[in-house]
C-alpha cells in the first residue's frame, strides 16, 4: 500500500472523527436551550430560548475573529496567542477548519452556562455585550493556557509547570470553571430576582415550569457529551507502541465509560441525597446532579480509572448539594444553580484529576502511549505533588482571571443601567415586557398581561 495513500486516508477518519464530535458537542446547546428554558418560569422561556440562540451567533463572529487566534495562535507568548486572526493562514500545518469548527463549539458553551446564572431579570442588550466579550477574550486566554502548545499551564508545552503541567482534558476548568465563575459574578452584581426572599430572608421556591423540558434537555446534553470529553482526541487512529491493537480508539471508548459512570452516580447520589434533605424524590434536582457530575470528570476523564470516576461523581453530588445550601444561606440566586454546578463541580474536576491520575493513561492522552516517557501522575496514586500544585495553580488562576474580567464588566453594565430590567418588567416577565408575546399560547399568569400592548397600558396606568 502506498505510505502517501495510507496517511491520506487516516488523516481523513481522524477529520471525519472531529467534525462528528464538534456536531454532538454543538448538539449541547439545543440541551442548554432545552434545560434552561425548563428551569425558568413559562413568563421566561422565550427569553431564555432567545439568549442560548444569542450565544451562538454572538459566539460564532467573536470567536472568528479574535478568539481562536487569541487560544491557539502560535506565538512564543505563553499568556496569549498572537496569530490566525478571522482565520487568516488557516489551514496550517498545526490546525485545520475541523479543529476551528470543534474549538468554537466548545467556546459558545461557555457563555450558554454564564446565562443561566443571569436568567429571568437581564436586559437582552447585555447578553450581546458579555457574550461577545465572553467568547472572545475571557474564555480564549485560559484555552491558550491550557491546550496550546505553549500555555503556561499545558501539559503539552516544553517548560512543564512543576514537571507536569496542569491536565484539564475536555474542560473542567476551561469551559465549566470559567463560565460558573463569570456566572457568579453577574448573578452577585445584579442580585436576586423580585420576591426571591422573603422580607425575613427566606427563600421562596421558584421552581421552573416545565420539568420534560428540563429533562429533555439533560439527556441531550448527556449526548453531546460523547463529543465533549472523548472527541478531545482530536485524532482516533493513533496506535500505541509496544501495545497490540490499542491506540487512542481504546481511550476513547474508556472515556465515555468514565464520562458516563461519573454522571450516573452523581445522579443517583443526588437522588437520594435530597430525597433526605426535602422529603421527595425529585426528578430536576436529579438532572442537574447528573450534569455535575459529567462536569466534575470532564478533566481527568482520559486519565482515570473507571472506578475512579464513580469517586468523582459521588462527592461531586455533595459538592452540588452543599454549594446550593449555601446559596440560599446567603441569599445568592442562580436560577440554573449555574455556578454551582459549572464552578463547584468544575473546581472539583480539577483536584480530582490531581488526586486520581494514572500515569499509564497520561502517557497514551498526552504522549501517545510513549512508555520511556516519565510523567507525574494523581497523588493518592503516587504520582506526588507535581500534577495536584499544577491543578491548584489552574483553579487559582481561572477563578483571578475571570474574575478581573467579568466582575468590572458586569459592574460597567449595571453603572449603565443596561444590565438589569425594571422591577416592573420583571415582575410582567421578560417574554412579554422585552419581546412582545409569551413562548406559550396559554403559558401567562393569571395576574399577567396576556399581549404586549396590555402590558404598556399597564406601564402607562402605574
Amino acid at each position: 500500500m502506498d505510505p502517501s495513500w495510507e496517511a491520506s486516508v487516516t488523516d481523513s477518519i481522524n477529520a471525519i472523527y472531529l467534525l462528528f464530535s464538534a456536531y454532538l458537542v454543538f448538539i449541547m446547546q439545543l440541551g442548554f436551550a432545552m434545560l434552561c428554558s425548563g428551569s425558568v418560569r413559562a413568563k421566561n422561556a422565550l427569553n431564555i430560548m432567545l439568549t442560548n440562540v444569542v450565544d451562538a451567533v454572538v459566539g460564532s463572529l467573536s470567536y472568528y475573529l479574535f478568539g481562536f487566534a487569541f487560544a491557539f495562535g502560535d506565538s512564543s507568548n505563553p499568556f496569549i496567542g498572537t496569530s490566525y486572526f478571522a482565520l487568516k493562514d488557516i489551514p496550517s500545518s498545526s490546525y485545520d477548519y475541523s479543529f476551528f469548527l470543534y474549538q468554537w463549539a466548545f467556546a459558545i458553551a461557555v457563555a450558554g452556562i454564564t446565562s443561566g446564572s443571569i436568567a429571568e431579570r437581564t436586559q437582552f442588550t447585555a447578553y450581546l455585550f458579555f457574550s461577545f466579550f465572553l467568547t472572545g477574550l475571557v474564555y480564549p486566554v485560559v484555552a491558550h493556557w491550557l491546550w496550546s502548545f505553549n500555555g503556561w499551564l499545558s501539559p503539552n508545552s516544553s517548560s512543564l509547570l512543576f514537571g507536569s503541567g496542569a491536565i484539564d482534558f475536555a474542560g473542567s476548568g476551561v469551559v465549566h470553571l470559567v463560565g460558573g465563575i463569570a456566572g457568579f459574578w453577574g448573578a452577585v452584581i445584579e442580585g436576586p430576582r423580585v420576591g426571591r426572599f422573603d422580607a425575613f430572608g427566606k427563600p421562596v421556591k421558584m421552581r421552573g415550569h416545565n420539568a420534560t423540558l428540563v429533562v429533555l434537555g439533560t439527556f441531550l446534553l448527556w449526548f453531546g457529551w460523547f463529543g465533549f470529553n472523548p472527541g478531545s482526541f482530536d485524532k482516533i487512529l493513533v496506535p500505541y507502541p509496544h501495545m497490540v491493537d490499542q491506540g487512542n480508539w481504546t481511550s476513547v471508548g474508556r472515556t465515555a465509560v468514565t464520562t458516563t459512570l461519573a454522571g450516573s452516580t452523581a445522579g443517583i447520589v443526588t437522588l437520594f441525597g435530597r430525597r433526605l434533605l426535602v422529603g421527595h424524590w425529585d426528578a430536576m434536582d436529579v438532572c442537574n446532579g447528573v450534569l455535575g457530575g459529567f462536569v466534575a470528570i470532564t478533566s481527568g476523564c482520559s486519565v482515570v480509572e473507571p472506578w475512579a470516576a464513580i469517586v468523582c461523581g459521588f462527592c461531586a453530588a455533595w459538592v452540588l448539594i452543599g454549594l446550593n445550601i449555601l446559596a440560599l444561606k446567603f441569599k445568592y440566586d442562580d436560577p440554573l444553580e449555574a455556578a454551582q454546578l459549572h464552578g463547584g463541580c468544575g473546581a472539583w474536576g480539577l483536584i480530582f484529576t490531581g488526586l486520581f491520575a494514572k500515569e499509564e493513561f497520561v502517557l497514551q492522552a498526552y504522549n501517545s502511549g510513549k512508555t520511556q516517557i516519565i510523567r507525574p501522575s494523581g497523588l493518592i496514586l503516587g504520582g506526588g505533588w507535581g500534577l495536584f500544585g499544577a491543578q491548584i495553580v489552574e483553579l487559582l488562576s481561572v477563578v483571578v482571571w475571570v474574575s478581573l474580567t467579568m466582575g468590572p464588566l458586569f459592574y460597567l453594565l449595571q453603572k449603565l443601567g443596561i444590565l438589569r430590567i425594571s422591577a416592573d418588567e420583571e415582575v410582567a416577565g421578560l417574554d412579554i415586557s422585552s419581546h412582545g408575546g409569551y413562548a406559550y399560547d396559554a403559558s401567562q399568569e393569571e395576574s399577567g398581561p396576556r399581549f404586549y400592548g396590555e402590558y404598556l397600558r399597564m406601564q402607562h396606568q402605574s
